[in-house]
């Protein structure tokens, strides 16, 4: 029993592993970079303050692709606030190893202050804001008055805010927060989203204020590695 809860732990480590920290040069971390390039790119006409990462469902790398964009960033030497908006099921405390005591929730309620929960990360340039207690609220503590005093907060620090989400199709959660970040990017996974899916996601992200600045395709298996990151206008 023991060996198995070892390897379990040592396979979500793996897992949650930061592939654009641990290897710059990879393949794939080159691929990040090629997303970055794009999303900037994508806005030339005004600065992109606030990007919201987000999925059609659960499993489809939305956690690891936001988390990866966020250092990918930070590498480029912009202050980067990476934020788990994802209050159904927070995961970043995991990726960066932290507590998740106090965060995002306990700032929208007023119960601490950003500068009081928010974390730095061994990421120059990179910090990181969980989620913090599960509410039963999410969809109006995103849509509340704390919400926009805390977009006017984070700007005054940081140059990026980078918002992990829950999938699209599974809450409204993350509709409600297109509305209120420059630009949101859709993760998809290759063999696992289906097509009308992403179709549906697409669809409902094009109904709100924000706007949809491409898709990334994830888990796409090709010769040389193992996962190829495809981002595309919509």
């Amino acid at each position: 029993m023991a060996n198995s809860k070892k390897l379990k732990k040592l396979m979500m480590n793996t897992k949650r592993k930061l592939i654009t920290k641990s290897d710059p040069k990879s393949p794939i971390s080159e691929q990040y970079k090629t997303i970055r390039t794009n999303i900037n790119f994508s806005s030339v006409d005004r600065d992109l303050r606030s990007i919201m990462v987000t999925s059609s469902g659960p499993g489809e790398g939305k956690s690891t692709t936001a988390a990866n964009l966020a250092v990918v960033f930070a590498q480029q030497g912009k202050s980067v606030l990476l934020v788990d908006a994802d209050m159904r099921k927070p995961t970043a405390h995991y990726t960066f190893n932290l507590t998740n005591t106090f965060g995002f929730t306990t700032v929208l309620t007023r119960q601490k202050t950003l500068r009081e929960v928010v974390h730095p990360s061994d990421v120059d340039h990179l910090d990181l804001l969980t989620c913090g207690p599960v509410p039963p609220n999410p969809a109006e503590l995103l849509s509340s008055r704390s919400m926009e005093e805390f977009l006017v907060d984070v700007y005054g620090d940081y140059d990026l805010v980078i918002f992990d989400t829950p999938p699209v199709l599974a809450v409204t959660d993350a509709q409600v927060l297109a509305n209120q970040c420059d630009g949101t990017v859709l993760v998809v996974s290759s063999g696992t989203t289906e097509i009308e899916g992403a179709q549906k996601a697409k669809d409902l992200l094009q109904a709100t204020k924000g706007k949809l600045l491409g898709v990334v395709l994830n888990n796409r298996e090709v010769k040389d590695t193992s996962y190829y990151y495809y981002y595309g206008k919509r």
